[in-house]
């Protein structure tokens, strides 16, 4: 940790110039910024004008803001470990949410990313301002599904053209809050994956669809993708990829297993393979059988029972609890007879270092 040690310090040492809290100072501040402490970062973070506290998503504690002086400057100077990428906001004490004004990188209209220098690049993913407003696909689907109830827009966009389709989970995070149709446009346009056809689901109730639910794949199968069928855009719906995040990869591996004729092309990013039957309710969710349900199913395959599964799996080397019941099922897919590819993210729960792996995975998977 950088101590002060005069009128301009700690931020000094940051790079920032001008006595803090002056026109001078907010007018060549940037933030976030991270020097070498230790095994990892300290990194700081700067706020103007009411008191706040900084907030990070399925990483830290929140962080009370310090105020230099009687300045309007507030600041927080955060040891990170190494390797991590993080999705923050501000809030402040009237309640409200704010993404870093210092900070170009936004994940919609209220949160910033910050990465530490070792986190790597993200390829293909544009540095937006949080009060960018993201495109949105042009073909849109009204789903009125008799299964699941209720209706639902699907967006649906063909990058490159179109071809296989990639089914999206959690459809609207990758359309309001990451560019996922920029980026998988860069991608193609780039080489790295063949053109596709990409498919926004958005959930309406995440626990009950997400959770090893048949009816959301029997309602995906008989009435979702005949619609894209017929939507006009080029999609290729018998070399289906379905990626998913947290309750959304435990969704995806769980199609795996029980729609094999649908579903035999995964990307899971932080597969939720803790979960069975009443533990989202539970005071420990993570805390049950390891593996929980798919692990239990998977162990009741034959050596060749998923010998048509390309799964690619990735966790954050940050979720010390994710890990066990992630490393179990990979392994138990992979004795199965699926085709496996691992691999670990610098980020903890978050969107924000899930998206490289979402390229990559799907790219893979369709190989």
């Amino acid at each position: 940790m950088h101590r002060s040690t005069g009128a301009e310090q700690p931020f000094a040492a940051y790079g920032l110039t001008g006595e803090p809290g002056t026109d001078t100072f907010w007018a060549a501040a940037q933030a976030p910024v991270s020097l070498p402490a230790d095994d990892g970062w300290t990194t700081l973070f700067l706020w103007r004008g009411s008191p706040a506290t900084l907030t990070f998503e399925s990483w830290s504690e929140p962080v009370p803001l310090k105020r230099w002086g009687e300045t309007d400057c507030w600041y927080a100077e955060v040891p990170m470990p190494a390797r991590l990428r993080v999705t923050y906001q501000f809030l402040t004490d009237d309640g409200d949410a704010h993404a870093d004004p210092f900070n170009p990188e936004g994940a919609g209209g209220d949160r910033s990313i910050a990465a530490t220098p070792d986190a790597g690049e993200q390829p293909h993913w544009p540095a937006l301002n949080p009060t960018a407003v993201l495109p949105l696909p042009r073909t849109r689907i009204r789903w009125s599904s008799e299964r699941l109830g209720g209706r639902r827009t699907v967006r649906v966009h063909p990058a490159g053209g179109g071809g296989p389709v990639v089914l999206l989970l959690d459809g609207d995070d990758w359309l309001y809050l990451h560019p996922a149709m920029d980026a998988f446009d860069s991608a193609v346009a780039r080489g790295e994956m063949p053109p596709v056809t990409l498919v926004f689901l958005p959930a309406k109730d995440r626990e009950a669809e997400f959770g090893c639910e048949r009816a959301l794949w029997e309602a995906v199968r008989d009435e979702l993708l005949p619609l894209v069928a017929e939507s006009g855009v080029r999609a290729d719906t018998d070399r289906l990829v379905v990626a998913g995040q947290s309750l959304g990869g435990l969704s995806a591996m769980y199609a795996a297993l029980e729609f094999p004729e649908l579903v035999s092309r995964i990307a899971c990013q932080s597969p939720s393979f803790w979960w069975a039957p009443g533990a989202v309710g539970a005071a420990d969710p993570l805390g049950g059988a390891v593996g929980g349900t798919v692990a239990e199913r998977l162990r009741k395959l034959e050596r060749t029972g998923l010998s048509g599964l390309r799964a690619a799996f990735d966790v954050g080397e940050h979720e010390t609890r994710m890990l066990p019941h992630c490393e179990l099922t990979e392994k138990l897919a992979e004795e199965a007879g699926a085709t496996v590819r691992v691999s670990r993210s610098p980020s903890g729960h978050d969107r924000a270092g899930w998206r490289h792996a979402l390229l990559r995975d799907v790219a893979w998977a369709l190989a």
